[in-house]
């Protein structure tokens, strides 16, 4: 069972992307949550393209959307990491709601919205390596917010995927090379 099925059991709309990765289940992980799409000039230039529509009507962004801006649902050790957002996506800001809780997550909604869950999952793989997957589902709360979101999906769907690749292939690199050296020898 997969730890999105706690937060988003039923979904409209999902996407799975999965790498093998010679590393202790720790690194892999800790590199999970701590990627940003900073970290990725290519997914950089993709945000920053979603969102001209929002800066054309004034409706600029602090910074680009990002993981941040996501709700930490839940960590399960070095096992799972799942995060939430709920919003009219095919908005041009998003149209994203505030999160307090995982509990608010799973709230039930009667809104034009979405909810969204992104999770990294680790599991055994072949030989010394972990299989770690990341898994998007969306859940359209309304037949109206479904819709609004099916052509977004589609109009997205091939940018996104190449986007989780790209994160699974850095998440990979990160966690197989040498951990970098602080001022003074402490290892990060």
């Amino acid at each position: 069972m997969s730890p999105l099925d706690d937060f988003l059991p039923r979904f409209d709309f999902s996407e799975r992307h999965t790498i093998d990765i010679a590393a202790p289940a720790h690194r892999i992980m800790d590199m999970a949550a701590a990627w940003r799409n900073k970290d990725d000039p290519l997914i950089r230039a993709a945000i920053r393209l979603r969102e001209i529509p929002a800066r054309l009507l004034g409706h600029t962004r602090q910074q680009p959307l990002d993981i941040s801006d996501f709700t930490l649902l839940e960590r399960r050790g070095d096992a799972a990491l799942v995060y939430g957002l709920i919003g009219a996506f095919w908005q041009a800001d998003y149209g994203l709601r505030d999160i307090p809780s995982a509990d608010a997550f799973r709230a039930p909604r009667t809104d034009d919205v979405c909810k969204l869950v992104i999770g990294f999952t680790l599991q055994p793989g072949a030989g010394p390596t972990r299989r770690l997957t990341t898994e998007t589902r969306v859940l359209c709360a309304t037949a109206h917010a479904r819709r609004r979101f099916t052509p977004y999906w589609y109009l997205i769907r091939p940018v996104s995927g190449l986007i989780r690749r790209r994160v699974l292939a850095t998440i990979r690199d990160r966690s197989t090379s040498p951990p970098a050296r602080q001022p003074g020898g402490a290892l990060s």
